[in-house]
Order: C-alpha cells, then structure tokens, then sequence
C-alpha cells in the first residue's frame, strides 16, 4: 500500500514533466522504496502471530503517507507563489532599465552640445590665471624690494652680534623666499622650472651668505662659551635660543613634508639645518682645541708633570663653570656637563695615547701611569661628589686601554732598567777605586767594615719599589724582580773583580799598594751579607701572584751572593796561607822540637788575621774563623806529614808529643772564641792534634792497631799512606806490625758518613825518595 501510494504521490512531477526519461533519479527511488518495504514486512510479518497487528501497521502507514502528501502540497504552492513573484520583479526591471537607457541618451546629447561651449571659455580662464599671477606680483613688490635692504640690515646686525636680531629677519627674509617659491610653484602646476628657480635663488642669495655669516658668529659664541660665562652670558644665552629656534623650526617643516598631500610646502634648501648637534661638535671642537695647543717640547722631561698638573686644574676649572653657569643657559635636555665630560675625555685619550707613544723617561713615564690610575679618578678629578654620578651614566672608556698601560708600565721597567743598570756600574767602578786606596775601609756604628756600594745599591733597589709601588702592585712586582737581575748580574761581576783584585795582589807582593787587600775582601764580605738581607727584603716585598708572571727563568741573586762570598771567603783563606808560609817550613823540625819556634809567629799571624775577622758581620765571621782554624790543622798535619822530624828514641818520640800538645793548646787560646760564640765546628779540626800526639807517644807499639782503628773510626778519610807516614815518624814500628796495621785499616775501611767535612783528604802525602843502592841481597 505505501508503494502504491509513494507512486500516486508521484504522479504529478510526471504531469509536469513531459518527457519522463529526464527523470530517472524517480523510477530508482521507487524500486529502493519497494524494496525498502519488502524487507520491513518481512521482518515484522516473519511469523503468523505477527499478522494480529497487521491493521495497525496499516492504520499507522496510512497516517504517515498522509503526512508526507501534506508537506509536499505546501512545498509546491510555495515554490510556485515565489516564482511569480520573481516573474513580477523582472518584468518591473525590464521597464525601469528601459527608461534609463532613454535618460542616459539625452543626456549624452546636452554633453556634446555644452563641450562646443566651453571651449569658448578657455581664453578666459588664461587670463584669470594671468591675472592672479600679476596680483601675487603686485602684492609682493613691496617685500622684494626691501630684500636687498633686508640682507643689509641682517649683516649689520650680526657684525655687531644682536644674534637673536640678525636671526629673527633672516627667518623673515627665508619665509618670504619660501612663500615665492611655493606660490610660483603652485602657478607652474608643481612643476616649477629650473631656469625660475635659479632666478629665485640668484635674488635671494645674500639669505645663504647670512646663514653662513650667523652660524660662524654662533659657533663663535659656543666655542668661547667658557670665557663668556665667567664675564657676560648674554651672547651664549641668544645663540642657544637661536639653535632651539632652528630645531623646532627643522622639526615643524619635516613633519609638513612628512604629512604628504598635494598643497604641501617642499623643503627648502638647506634644510634641516640641525644646529643642535653642530653646537655639541663645536663645544667637543673647542675643548679639543685646548689640547692640539700643546706642543711636543711643552710637555718633556719635568715639564710633563707640570703639563698634566694643569691640565687637571683646567678641567676642574672648566667643569665648575659648566656646572654652575652654562648649564643654567641651555635646556635641561642638553646635559651640558655630561656633554663636556665626553668632550674632554675623549681630547684626553686621544692626547694622552699620542703623548704614550713619545721615547720618554722613566719619570716621565711614572707621571703618566699616576695621573692616569690615581689622579683622574680621585676626589680632586672625577672621583668628585659631584661628578661621579655623570662618570657613572656616561660609562666612559679607560683613558688608556689595558694593553697600552701594559706597554707603558714595560717601557718604565726598561728605562728603570738602564737607570739602575749604569748606577750600578758606576757603583762598582767606585768600590774598585776604594779597594786601591791607602787606608783602612770604613765601618759602621757596630765597627764592621764596609763600603758604599750595598749602600746605594740597596737604596736604590728600595726607592725603585716604593716608587713603582705608587703606581701599583704590578710594577712594583715587575720592577723589583728587574732589580733581582740586575743584582745577579752586579753580584757576578763583583765576583770577578774580586778574582781579579785577588790576581792583582799576588802579581804585586812587594808593592805597598795593596796594603789593605785584606781589608777590603772583608768589606766585600760584609757588603755581600748586606746585599742578601736587602734581596730577601725585596723577595717578601713581591706578592704571591707574581711568581707566574714572568716568562724569564727566575733571578736567583741569593746564590750569585753566595759564590761572591765563597770566591771572597777563599781569598782571605789565601791570604792568610800566604801570611803563615814563610814560618811553616820551620815547623815540626829539629829547631822546632828543640826551641818550640816558629809556633809563636804563626800564632801571632792567626791572632792578627782573627782580630781582622771580627771586623765581618756574622755569620760570615764565624765562617772566616771556622776555615782558618781548618787551614791551621790542615798546614799543620801538612808539615807533619813531610817527615821533617824522624823519631830515634821513646824520649823523642815524648818530646815530639809534648811539643805538639803545647801547639794544640796555643792554638786553642787563640780559637777560644769560636767555643764562646756557639759556633763551634761539629768536628773540631784541633781535636786531631791531640790524637795524633798520643798516637806518637804511645810506648808499645803492640798497641799501635788498636790506635789505628780508634783513629780511622773518628777520620774515615785517613788513608794509608798517612798512616804509614804516621809509623815512620815513630820510628820504632817493625815491618811486621806496620803490614798488621795497614792490612787492618785497608779491611775496616769505613765509608764516609753523611755531613762528614774530610780534612785528610786536602793532605797530600809527598813520594818516599829511595837512596841509590847497589843491589844486594839485603835489598832484595
């Protein structure tokens, strides 16, 4: 049933439409709907139940189909009503369209007949535009005439520097200009020609040459501001008003340019003017000019401290008189104290950057660094109350840049370098010349001898760091360690001197010339000690952080110090070997055993050579001592060694012993000193003579090998020759025990312990000398 009704609701667009195959989209829709059906009543109708409610599915259908044929009349009538209504529209288009087009012809044809007409009014617009240039003309004469008087006025005005006068008639004379121009091109159609404008500018150019002639009188006025202030302002105050005049002025004329449109003035020519910015290149200008004024010989030598010195007063002086009475007559926009603090700033790099580059001196140099690190930034510069908030917001460069205080503080080192390297020169000429004098060193209130040399050289070591120390740690550091070199290398050649001084005095013994050679290598001594306490004094004086700062090997003038005194130490040993030769080879002789000389005279002679040794600084002096007293036993043992004295008899042998106890103790008298001063040696040199006399003395030579290793033990450096030689002066020690003793020190040969100073070992034994003799059989 709802198949056949979908078709009957059908047949009305088949009606309306002749030709159904235009309509295939229907006859699809009715085979899916047929189809759609079948399916649904053959799931609801699957079972004969099912057919009970086959009249309410019926009823319910009907109802549905009802509904649908409803909406789809009202659709249709809907449809229909507003295709009639458009239909209705378009015909009233159709007739309105039709009374335009016949309105638009006749319009069309008044045009044609109105152009015929206006063409026999172009003669009269011609000479409406004639006239209305002929009365700008007109109206204008009068002020075109008085331009020429004008511009004379206005250059009278500015000679006499009635600045804000001058200024305002060229604003009159550059307005009227402008106005002609603008009014001549607006004639011309904004297209003005070259030939009219070169017309305009010839007449009017007496307004450039016052442009010119007014800026040169107002930078002028800017550059001698300073002086201005402090007499009369006035002329300051008119030209800043007129540089504000100008800006604003700038100001107005870009934005009118700027806003575009077709009755917009152009800019004229020289414009913008900025002015504002040309018064600040001036002022920089003029405070620049203050430092091209200062020559190269100006500032040299001495002159340079006294240069900067007023260069400080003449910017302190300047900035007081911006603060307190230009800043007063310019706007507060300005800044004029930061302004100048640029200015000068920058004039002082760039002066101080070419006065770096000059050769100068040390103190020249010390001058720079000090103004430049202390001076500038302190209370009485920069570091004022007053300005430090102006440094701070200008955020100003160094004066000088880091690498260029580097080279500088190079430079001071290098010339402090040669300053103290020919002082030094000449310091140790003058200590050479002192040594040939005729008379006895000096010495100082504690009575030790000495010269000028540590003298000078320590002060000027110690006032080249408090120098350099002004400056900084830094040059103080590179400064003291320059002095460790040069120290070295004075100590080294000092030591040759000495060496020298030492050949001198050896060639010329029986000239009286070198009468206080001894004195003098003491005083050498003395300065030495001197020098060492003044270099470790500089040493502690350097920071910790300098130690890496140097790519040199380090200066080590403490062990240059110490060979300079071993070199002078053995030199005054030498002395006082050459002063006791003459009595040594009558000692430990038959004479001698008999009459005890010369023991006294060497005596004497080591007296005379201590009593000299009192006059070093200690340590040196207990040094001194400690090494004649080796000398002593040293020449002693020597002498004893050469065999001089063969005992024949036990009482020789006795007297040998007693003889030389009685040295030992004159010996001891006079070394007593040593003992008293806590400097004793560890091993005494005195305590071998006793134990050689015993080991003389002893009566059974049975005996002799436990003496033997008694002695070997407390000198392991005794060989067997000396022990042989000890033997012989015996004289009563067979073959037998001689062989027992030597085999027994050759087996219990100890090694020599750490710190041991050998004194055997300096001993030379002299070669046994055989007698010629027949060979026999006793020799054999």
């Amino acid at each position: 049933m709802s198949a056949g009704d979908q078709k009957n609701g059908g047949d009305k667009p088949e009606d309306m439409v002749p030709q159904p195959e235009v309509w295939p989209e229907v006859e699809r829709a009715e085979c899916l709907a047929r189809g759609a059906a079948l399916k649904w009543a053959s799931g609801v109708f699957c079972r004969p139940e099912h057919l009970e409610r086959l009249s309410q599915y019926r009823k319910r259908e009907s109802q549905r189909t009802a509904s649908v044929h409803t909406r789809l009349k009202s659709m249709v009538q809907s449809y229909l009503e507003g295709v009639g209504w458009g239909l209705e529209q378009l015909r009233e288009a159709r007739t309105e369209l039709r009374e335009v087009s016949s309105d638009l012809k006749k319009a069309g044809l008044e045009s044609d007949q109105n152009t015929e007409g206006g063409r026999s009014l172009e003669r009269l617009r011609e000479v409406s535009a004639n006239h209305s240039q002929l009365l700008a003309a007109v109206s204008n004469l009068p002020q075109l005439y008085s331009v020429r008087s004008m511009v004379m006025e206005t250059e009278r005005l500015v000679e006499s520097r009635r600045l804000l006068e001058a200024h305002a008639k060229l604003m009159d004379l550059e307005y009227l200009q402008d106005d002609i121009l603008w009014q001549l091109n607006k004639a011309a159609g904004g297209a003005l020609s070259t030939e009219d404008q070169e017309v305009v500018a010839k007449y009017f150019s007496g307004v450039r040459h016052l442009v010119d002639a007014l800026g040169k009188e107002l930078w002028a006025v800017v550059s001698s501001a300073l002086a201005l202030a402090r007499q009369n302002p006035t002329p300051f105050v008119s030209a800043v008003r007129i540089v504000e005049r100008e800006e604003a002025l700038d100001q107005t004329l870009l934005e009118e340019r700027g806003g575009g449109g077709g009755n917009s003035r152009p800019l004229p020519a020289g414009r913008p003017r900025c002015w504002r910015a040309c018064f600040f290149k001036v002022l920089e200008e003029a405070v620049a000019a203050r430092f091209r004024s200062v020559s190269y010989l100006h500032t040299r030598g001495p002159g340079l401290a006294g240069h900067l010195s007023a260069l400080q007063h003449g910017i302190m002086a300047d900035l007081a008189t911006v603060r307190h009475l230009l800043e007063h007559c310019v706007p507060q926009q300005y800044k004029l104290t930061g302004a100048y603090l640029r200015a000068s700033h920058r004039c002082l790099h760039a002066h101080l950057t070419q006065v770096s580059s000059w050769d100068l001196e040390s103190g020249e140099i010390f001058a720079v660094l000090n103004w430049v690190l202390h001076i500038y930034n302190s209370p009485d510069m920069m570091g004022h109350p007053e300005l430090v908030t102006e440094m701070e917001r200008e955020e100003l460069r160094p004066l000088i840049s880091t690498e260029g205080l580097e080279q500088l503080q190079s430079k001071y080192v290098q010339s402090v370098r040669k300053s103290v390297s020919e002082w030094m020169h000449k310091a140790l000429q003058v200590e050479l010349q002192d040594w040939q004098r005729d008379q006895e060193p000096d010495t100082d209130h504690e009575g030790f001898y000495q010269t000028s040399l540590p003298t000078i050289i320590t002060q000027m070591l110690e006032e080249n760091a408090r120098v350099a120390l002004m400056i900084g740690e830094s040059l103080r550091d590179q400064t003291i360690q320059m002095g460790l070199y040069e120290m070295e290398n004075l100590l080294n050649r000092f030591r040759e001197a000495l060496v020298e001084f030492g050949k001198e005095h050896r060639r010329d013994l029986s000239n009286s010339k070198n009468k206080f050679y001894l004195h003098y290598l003491l005083a050498s001594i003395s300065n030495c000690i001197i020098l060492k306490k003044s270099t470790e004094s500089l040493q502690q004086q350097q920071s910790s952080q300098s130690a890496g700062q140097f790519t040199r090997t380090p200066p080590n003038p403490l062990a240059a110090l110490d060979r300079a005194v071993r070199r002078a130490c053995r030199l005054v040993m030498d002395q006082l070997l050459l002063d006791l030769k003459p009595f040594l080879p009558g000692l430990l002789t038959r004479p001698w055993l008999a009459q005890g000389d010369p023991t006294p005279k060497l005596c004497r002679v080591l007296e005379r050579h201590l009593e000299l040794y009192l006059r070093v600084r200690p340590p040196c002096r207990q040094r001194l001592q400690e090494e004649a007293q080796w000398l002593m036993v040293v020449e002693y043992v020597r002498a004893l060694m050469q065999k001089r004295l063969v005992c024949r008899s036990g009482e020789e042998r006795r007297q040998l012993a007693q003889q030389m106890l009685q040295d030992d103790q004159l010996f001891r008298e006079i070394f007593h000193s040593l003992e008293g001063e806590g400097s004793a040696p560890e091993v005494n040199p005195l305590a071998l003579l006793p134990v050689l006399a015993e080991f003389i003395r002893l009566k059974d030579p049975n005996m002799l090998t436990l003496e033997v290793s008694g002695l070997a033990a407390k000198y392991p450096d005794i060989s067997e020759e000396h022990v042989s030689v000890l033997l012989e002066i015996r004289g009563d020690v067979s073959r037998d025990i001689k062989g027992a003793v030597l085999d027994l020190l050759e087996q219990s040969a100890p090694p020599l312990p750490v710190g041991y100073r050998p004194i055997f070992t300096d001993i030379l034994v002299p070669p046994s000398t055989m007698a010629f003799c027949l060979p026999t059989a006793k020799c054999a």
